[in-house]
């Protein structure tokens, strides 16, 4: 098989055919199906005028018609943008303008902000309209009459042609758009499915959104291997929970607090896990002391992984055909090589349990960033090394701990803490649900270490308890100086937990 995107669809169809590929609500599509509306609308998207490698933003929420929209665009060799749908209107705007997309697939009422936005835009608009919804746009076409097209055959591309613009989260001002061809998705696609041991016949149960890298290798891994998807629009954790037992999935694929929420609902104790053969985290770091509770909470192991945006998914992984070290998120896939440089000068090996910066290379490192060549030069290295702004280090067998972000790294009167750190020893704490550390300013010391900590339901802590816990098992310096207590936690639109905007919160 070509390691090209454009044909996975098709020859899905062709290996599983009347198999049930999807499952959402009561709805279920086979990957036959999927592949004929596929076959079809990519021919109403050529009639639109959509040519090989022009792109096309796909703004819609978890579904059949995204991933319809997504094989639809690969079949015709054109170039996918995905766009999380939790997105604002003016960050859609503007991975609209900067990939020059040349058409938008979104819901109606979507469609109709991207008109009022920017007037100036000549990209295609085809609107989904959602039920109980009235039409918005006047312009837009209607997304169900391009399935009145004839269908198409897949194209045959160049494995090194580009395929997926993937734009990051932004963190650092604006989103980047990481370029990845139909190998590097292809290659992470079925690497993580090797490595995962995944096989026909399994069931999945997976929120995750389809545009993160993440939550498309999961459903591409689906297509590749034969398995079921069971999702949603939207995470929660009743309806996970519900779904596992109900359709007796073998795997649960998710982000740290989609694990936590789990733990805490209602109907966690009255639900039947038993046919779990594993289940996937990753997206960001978890504390030991909660991997261990999940773990023995869900009766089957959890397998941490590591990737990010620019390696097209997964690239770093636990096997189950392999000793589980929790606390790292594994070992490189076969063909990738890691290695933990010092941060400040890259070309300075570091030695084996000595923490710096994270760098990887293999098939599945983009291209560079589209149209931003000073961000390609800063993070992709001579020798194809990717700089990936994570602190980690790698022991003698070849595990790898990830410590924290670079950019969330604490420096308090010169001494560095890292959030992570801090977070591992907090979440043991028997009442502590989720925990996120970030720094507040102090004149004296320049940085201190606050804690953010959600408890238990019907559990009690105080400050004291809480910082008294923590100097049992910390240096002092990075003992929290103060502590939250809130309900939640700000996440991104991915479920991850947003440091950056803790320092907003108020007790």
């Amino acid at each position: 098989m070509n390691a090209i995107m454009s044909t996975l669809s098709s020859r899905a169809s062709q290996r599983f055919g009347d198999r049930t590929a999807l499952i959402i609500g009561e709805e279920q599509l086979s990957f036959k199906q999927i592949d004929e509306l596929a076959a079809t609308f990519a021919g109403g998207l050529r009639k639109l005028g959509v040519k090989r490698g022009q792109r096309v933003l796909l703004h819609l929420p978890n579904g059949w018609e995204w991933i319809v929209a997504y094989y639809a665009i690969a079949r015709l060799g054109a170039v996918v943008v995905p766009a999380n749908f939790l997105l604002s209107i003016e960050e859609v705007a503007y991975m609209l303008t900067d990939s020059e997309a040349v058409a938008v697939i979104a819901p109606d009422e979507r469609c109709a902000a991207l008109e009022r936005f920017d007037q100036s835009r000549n990209a295609h608009l085809i609107g989904m309209l959602r039920e109980g919804k009235q039409r918005e746009t006047k312009s837009a076409t209607d997304f169900r009459t391009l399935f009145d097209a004839l269908p198409v055959e897949p194209v045959e591309v160049d494995p090194e042609e580009l395929f997926t613009i993937g734009y990051t989260s932004g963190t650092t001002g604006q989103p980047k758009g990481a370029m990845l061809s139909h190998r590097c998705v292809f290659t992470s696609t079925a690497l993580t499915a090797t490595v995962h041991g995944r096989h026909p016949g399994e069931r999945v149960v997976s929120a995750l959104p389809f545009p993160h890298v993440y939550g498309n290798v999961v459903m591409n891994s689906c297509f590749l291997v034969g398995m079921t998807l069971i999702t949603c629009e939207r995470f929660d954790p009743s309806w996970a929970l519900q779904s596992i037992q109900r359709h007796k999935a073998t795997l649960f694929e998710g982000v740290p607090t989609m694990f936590y929420y789990m733990l805490v609902d209602p109907s966690f104790l009255q639900t039947d896990l038993s046919s779990l053969l594993h289940c996937t985290v990753g997206g960001q770091t978890m504390p030991t002391a909660k991997i261990e509770e999940i773990v023995a909470a869900m009766g089957c192991p959890l397998l941490e992984l590591w990737g990010m945006t620019e390696t097209a998914g997964p690239v770093i992984s636990h096997s189950p055909y392999l000793p589980h070290r929790h606390g790292s998120v594994g070992q490189p896939f076969p063909g990738v090589e890691a290695k933990v440089v010092d941060y400040e000068n890259p070309e300075r090996l570091l030695n084996t349990n000595e923490p710096g910066e994270l760098l990887v290379r293999g098939p599945m490192i983009m291209q560079g960033y589209y149209r931003n060549e000073q961000a390609t030069r800063d993070n992709l290295l001579e020798g194809g090394w990717l700089r990936t702004g994570d602190i980690a280090c790698i022991d003698k067998q070849g595990y790898i701990r990830i410590v924290d972000r670079l950019k969330d790294m604490i420096i308090t009167a010169g001494y560095k803490i890292y959030p992570a750190e801090l977070e591992q020893v907090l979440a043991s704490h028997p009442a502590v649900a989720m925990v996120a550390v970030a720094p507040i300013h102090d004149e004296i010391k320049g940085e201190l270490a606050k804690a953010f900590i959600v408890l238990k339901p019907g559990m009690n802590a105080s400050e004291s308890s809480i910082l008294d816990f923590c100097r049992g098992q910390l240096a002092a310096y990075k003992v929290p100086r103060c502590v939250t207590f809130v309900e939640s936690l700000p996440k991104t639109s991915t479920g991850k937990i947003m440091r950056r905007e803790l320092r907003e919160l108020r007790a």
